[in-house]
């Protein structure tokens, strides 16, 4: 590796972790005789304890809060212990308990990116070769800034990923095995690993989406990408249907690869649920997207698939069983989903082939995703026609029949995840008023879990009834998404650099997660149209994309219709699949790096440290409920930046919540000056879960604050918390006073009731920090 330029002073140069001697300078400076060059090896790798330094300066801020699911431990055979209160009989208390419950919940996330990134890497490695460049276009200088920062290596083919991807196996082998019996028993340190988790699984998450866009040639950060077509409405079922659920692109890229080189593109549709979706519309605009997860059951039922293919994460267990209602076909494709089919990986296509059109196998697990490309499309086209006649759902007339079968014993609303009224629906449909079951079946607000029909004592079919009821609509039911363009561009982050660090751009929101939503998907549709209005700069991915292409305003247009892609104030990003996510932490990297010039290599802590006290930044992850989704925000919670979660995600277990009131909390280091100043609470929370839209709202543009705010972006950020907050809940917030430094920070249209509520809480001026950090000054200075 070559020699790294670092400032050299006195004796020796010092970093954290080690120092070198004036014996190791290899080049002379003409002036003093001293170099700036020093050389160095690799730099160390962080281990589950490197950055534990930080984790405690953030966990100390942001004091975790626990809301267990029950006062039990269940883990072992010295239980299951009561905690409430007690310890267990390893000795454990309740919140180191839920501290490893939610260390278990992370790993298994960070896993489900791993697996895929690793699966998706060897396979790209196997068709590109391990020197195949990564390149990701002349406007993209920092192509990986996450594993710049963390493995201090720049990634230059598709071998070097390997590296990252075995560090991140043994960072998640270290981290699970703490969750045993009688390993870690202290909370705090619990969570420290949870936040190593979030930052593995934003490494392995990057080395998925960088490796399939070298590979495969999809969008380089692209602010123009292409519009695909969306929605349940826009699928031909006159033609042989394949689709894809999942998230990894091979097997969606082996089906498009297939009908190319045949030449049918023309004669089947090929249609993505989940992540999947987004992906292969990301390689091929013929492809359609579906939806998120919320459509599975419903259009799986529909019966409009010919052949299902199934990758991996997200996919409903029981697919196999709805499949076979209808007579569709399914095939596996990785070694996580198997489904108990018989491999036929390495036998003949067309006998594969031959034995599912004649039933001879339930369905088939294929590993190579060239040849499921080859099955599925042969498939499709045999069985299209035997398909066509096939009824899939009961009638109205059938609906309206079962719906008498109702005995209103409300089992159906007890049971469901969001308290909707479905036995109302189900008896306005037994009097012939479909309107309570279309107000559910809009925008995903009932999201097809099925629960309601598992518990029905008459068996009444309720997702084959709402989602015929459904079909009335699928005309409407078209839509446009902007394809995953990837990465932020380098030019992009110059020229916003600054606007977002002042303030001048209120802030950089993300809208991420998946579609477990306590009032459907208009509402993530809905802050996104809200953010976009008051010139932040919305970025999304997976799921939460997909819902907001599912709305239209008064125009008919769609958001990605209205708004621009580009990284700038009032545009819509839509960065791609849930590996896309880590380009929203890596966004926030690259402002570090090229606007305030913050080298990337070994320096984590510094790196987090400015995006925590200067990137306004925030996630909302509205309908988060996977483990996958854990994952994400304990990483983006370690890069210093805050989310807020819908109230599902309470059920998480924990919360990384500030508290106004300790005002020691807020302290913070002024590295310019050597002060210690009183700090304000900005961001006030890093892991906040609201329980409507509205206060999701109102709380992120209050997350966006941020201490280094100039008063003209200070005075812009009140603006849109007070202006939200009044419009919300009539009122002007009550810790207002908090963010006010000096009169120039108060907005102009709010000036004479803020001042009057300053007088009331005798507030008094205080200077701004003018580099504010958690850091200590020893940190900074590399004592």
């Amino acid at each position: 590796m070559a020699p790294k330029t670092k400032d050299f002073k006195g004796n020796f140069w010092k970093t954290k972790d080690f120092k070198v001697s004036i014996g190791d300078i290899i080049e002379k400076d003409g002036s003093n005789g001293i170099s700036a060059e020093v050389p160095m090896g690799p730099t160390p790798k962080p281990n589950v304890t490197d950055l534990r330094s930080w984790d405690m300066k953030l966990l100390e801020r942001y004091e975790p809060f626990y809301a267990p699911f029950c006062d039990m431990c269940c883990l072992c055979t010295f239980g299951k212990c009561d905690l409430l209160g007690k310890k267990g009989a390893c000795g454990i208390d309740a919140k180191a308990q839920q501290g490893r419950m939610v260390l278990i919940a992370s790993c298994i996330g960070t896993a489900a990116h791993g697996g895929h990134s690793r699966h998706l890497l060897e396979y790209l490695i196997d068709k590109k070769g391990e020197d195949f460049p990564i390149d990701l276009g002349g406007s993209i200088d920092i192509e990986a800034p996450i594993m710049r920062t963390v493995i201090g290596k720049k990634p230059e083919t598709l071998g070097d990923l390997r590296e990252t991807m075995s560090y991140v196996e043994e960072q998640s082998l270290q981290l699970l095995s703490a969750a045993h019996t009688g390993q870690e028993g202290n909370y705090m340190d619990f969570e420290s690993k949870v936040l190593h988790a979030g930052l593995m699984d934003h490494v392995a998450m990057e080395v998925g989406d960088v490796a399939q866009i070298a590979a495969l040639d999809l969008p380089k950060g692209s602010e123009d990408a292409p519009l695909v077509e969306l929605g349940l409405g826009t699928i031909d079922s006159k033609k042989p249907v394949v689709l894809c659920i999942g998230h990894n692109i091979a097997p969606g890229a082996g089906i498009i690869d297939y009908m190319e080189d045949q030449g049918l593109e023309d004669d089947i549709e090929v249609c993505g649920i989940c992540c999947a979706a987004i992906d292969i519309t990301r390689y091929s605009n013929r492809a359609k997207v579906v939806g998120p997860i919320s459509k599975q059951l419903k259009f799986v039922r529909s019966g409009v698939a010919d052949v299902i293919v199934v990758d991996e994460q997200c996919v409903r267990t029981d697919v196999l069983e709805e499949a076979k209602k209808n007579k569709a076909v399914v095939i596996a494709t990785t070694d996580k989903i198997c489904l108990g089919l018989p491999d036929k990986t390495k036998e003949d296509a067309d006998k594969i082939v031959s034995q599912l059109v004649n039933n001879d196998i339930e369905g088939a697990l294929i590993l190579d995703p060239d040849k499921v490309g080859e099955v599925a499309v042969k498939v499709a086209r045999k069985i299209s026609g035997e398909r066509e006649n096939l009824k899939m759902l009961p009638d109205l007339e059938e609906i309206v029949e079962y719906a008498k079968e109702c005995t209103e014993c409300g089992w159906c609303d007890r049971v469901c995840p969001n308290s909707l009224p479905m036995m109302d629906a189900v008896m306005a449909v037994s009097n012939g008023d479909f309107s309570k079951m279309e107000e559910l079946y809009e925008h995903d607000r009932c999201y097809i879990c099925g629960r309601c029909e598992q518990e029905c004592p008459r068996d009444i079919p309720i997702v084959s009834m709402l989602t015929k009821v459904g079909e009335r609509f699928l005309k409407d039911q078209k839509f446009n998404i902007r394809a995953g363009r990837g990465p932020v561009q380098d030019v992009e982050i110059r020229k916003v650099g600054a606007p977002i660090v002042l303030g001048d751009i209120p802030g950089v929101i993300a809208l991420i997660g998946c579609s477990n939503y306590p009032e459907g998907g208009l509402e993530v549709a809905k802050m996104a149209e809200e953010f976009l209005e008051r010139n932040y700069i919305v970025v999304t991915t997976g799921c939460g994309a997909m819902s907001i292409g599912e709305y239209r305003d008064e125009d008919g247009k769609t958001l990605y219709e209205k708004y621009s892609g580009d990284f700038d104030a009032k545009g819509l990003v839509n960065l791609g699949s849930c590996v896309s996510n880590s380009h929203v932490s890596g966004a926030t990297i690259k402002i570090a790096n090229i606007f305030a010039k913050k080298p990337l290599e070994g320096n984590y802590e510094e790196v987090a440290d400015y995006i925590l006290n200067r990137v306004g930044a925030c996630g909302i992850a509205w309908g988060a409920y996977s483990q996958k989704a854990a994952a994400i925000a304990a990483g983006v919670n370690r890069w210093g930046i805050p989310a807020v979660i819908g109230p599902h995600g309470s059920k998480y277990r924990r919360l990384y919540l500030g508290r106004v009131d300790k005002k020691d909390k807020w302290k913070i280091n002024d590295l310019r000056t050597g002060k210690v100043v009183d700090g304000e609470p900005a961001p006030e929370h890093l892991l906040y879960a609201a329980e409507t839209r509205e206060e999701a709202t109102v709380m992120v543009a209050k997350l966006c604050i941020r201490p280094t705010d100039t008063p003209k972006g200070r005075n812009i950020k009140l603006n849109h918390y007070i202006d939200l907050h009044k419009k919300y809940f009539g009122t002007i917030p009550e810790d207002v006073h908090l963010f006010v430094r000096t009169d120039k920070d108060v907005p102009i249209t709010y000036k004479k009731d803020i001042m009057k509520i300053l007088k009331e809480k005798g507030w008094a001026p205080r200077s701004t920090p003018q580099e504010p950090s958690l850091m200590d000054f020893k940190d900074k200075n590399g004592d």
